[in-house]
């Protein structure tokens, strides 16, 4: 059996490319582009002299038997996009999922990629997210998805086009609310890269009487919960709860503080007005 390599090629910056994928493209048998003439432009860059085969959306169904039927004569084969990591809203799915299924080996050769580079600049929490790709181009259908995620609390990541970042600002503001955090970063590791940081309400105004140019990463701050209010009676009771399931008076507040807005040194005072009697003690 031969090898399929995922191979990530830069997104704008060709110093990006690593010597790793350089190496790989330069020995496989075969590269298939979502774009032979674009990877051609890289690869005439980087001297890599390796035949090319279209691989996209529209050919897919076509391709796969045909590189399927090269690795399984053991060629080595390098898919790749026009920027990126292959798979990440972009073609290599079904490919990658036929391979596995026939048992040849895929080999991931990492490097840039847009999202985690928008993401770690933004300044928003990086510890959780959730990548959405591009939302859905018809309006009604773009609404109805992004109102599924209003309460998503992580960090959400969404690309989207020049000529409809307008209309999906509305949308977000309209849904998340206007007072929303939001970063645009746009050009990534080009000349004219850009981070706009604000509230999804200023990024409308910013945009409204300025063209937008270049392909944009959205990173828009999760949804902040709420947490509920209780009454003393309320926390006393659940207090009363959580030490009759064997939970220490510190442990019981501890874990109620965090459900709640008080702290935990108030919740603590009315736990040690609760009866000692069966309950565990610190």
């Amino acid at each position: 059996m031969g090898i399929l390599y995922l191979v990530a090629t830069p997104i704008g910056n060709l110093e990006d490319m690593t010597f790793r994928a350089i190496k790989v493209l330069q020995t496989v048998d075969l590269i298939a582009a979502e774009d032979t003439r674009h990877t051609g432009k890289l690869l005439q860059h980087f001297q890599i002299k390796t035949p090319q085969l279209s691989y996209h959306e529209h050919n897919r169904q076509q391709r796969i038997p045909q590189l399927l039927s090269q690795l399984s004569q053991g060629k080595t084969i390098a898919l790749v996009t026009d920027a990126g990591m292959p798979l990440i809203s972009d073609p290599g799915y079904e490919l990658v999922k036929a391979c596995v299924a026939q048992g040849i080996s895929v080999v991931p050769i990492p490097g840039a990629n847009a999202a985690i580079t928008a993401l770690s600049a933004a300044g928003l929490a990086t510890d959780k997210f959730v990548f959405e790709g591009f939302l859905p181009a018809k309006s009604k259908e773009r609404r109805r998805h992004l109102e599924t995620l209003n309460s998503e609390t992580r960090t959400i990541i969404f690309y989207e086009s020049p000529h409809r970042l307008r209309e999906t600002l509305e949308d977000l503001g309209n849904i998340f609310g206007d007072s929303r955090e939001i970063v645009l970063a746009r050009e990534l590791t080009k000349m004219h890269e850009e981070f706009w940081r604000g509230t999804i309400t200023d990024a409308i105004a910013h945009y409204t009487n300025r063209e937008p140019q270049g392909e944009f990463t959205l990173v828009v701050a999760g949804a902040t919960l709420e947490k509920p209010q209780l009454s003393e009676a309320a926390i006393k009771a659940e207090l009363q709860n959580l030490l009759q399931q064997g939970l220490s008076r510190s442990d019981a507040s501890r874990q109620l503080a965090q459900q709640t807005s008080l702290p935990r040194r108030q919740i603590y005072q009315l736990a040690l007005t609760i009866s000692e009697s069966n309950f565990a003690e610190e």
